[in-house]
Parts: C-alpha cells; structure tokens; sequence
C-alpha cells in the first residue's frame, strides 16, 4: 500500500519504482514472500511499481505469492466512494490489476 508514490492520480516516478524494488528486496531477505496489493492503493500505482519490478527480476513471479483486492471505488468527480461488486465491476478491476502487476494471475483475490 505504501508503494507507488503519492495518492494522486500524478504518474508513478523511476524513483517510486526502485524504492519499491528496495522494499521488495528487504522482505524477501526477511523471508517474506506473500505479497498483498489492492487496485486502489495509490489509484493503481502500487500495483504498477511493483509490476515494474517483477519485470526486473525475470523469475521472482515464481518465487512469490500475490494477493490483490477490489470493489471498493474510491472518490471522483464529486462523487462519493462506494463498494462496486458487481462481476463486470469485479472483472475490469482484476484485468487493470493484471496488467499493472505485469502477470497473468493473481493467487487470491480479496473483495473489500
């Protein structure tokens, strides 16, 4: 979650992607290899730095478990946030976190 920069919607830095990779790097010398992201951590962009590093490291996918959320749509337009579980919510959520983690599975999937 405290990956990707800040909780704006401005674009994720080669600096927020290598200071995740630093972070990655630290839990995995510290054992740790579940991983747990959702689509609205930093509008995405968590996803996306550490889908940036898994395309650094070819095998390290292999070597982890990821876990991601969705439903919950965060604030925009004037419009408040709300719990959007609907499947083609759902669907169009897990795509998005797809192709932001860089693969092409998830190995659970949370609904918030």
């Amino acid at each position: 979650m405290g990956l990707g920069g800040t909780w704006d919607r401005a674009p994720h830095t080669p600096h927020d992607i290598d200071h995740a990779e630093a972070a990655i790097t630290a839990a995995l010398d510290a054992g740790i290899t579940d991983f747990d992201h959702a689509d609205i951590y930093r509008h995405g962009k968590s996803e996306a730095v550490f889908g940036e590093v898994l395309a650094r490291w070819p095998g390290l996918r292999e070597r982890i478990t990821l876990q991601t959320k969705c439903g919950i749509r965060l604030p925009e337009d004037g419009r408040p946030g709300i719990y959007d579980l609907r499947a083609p919510s759902i669907l169009e959520s897990v795509r998005a976190s797809l192709t932001r983690l860089r693969t092409d599975h998830v190995d659970t999937l949370l609904l918030h």
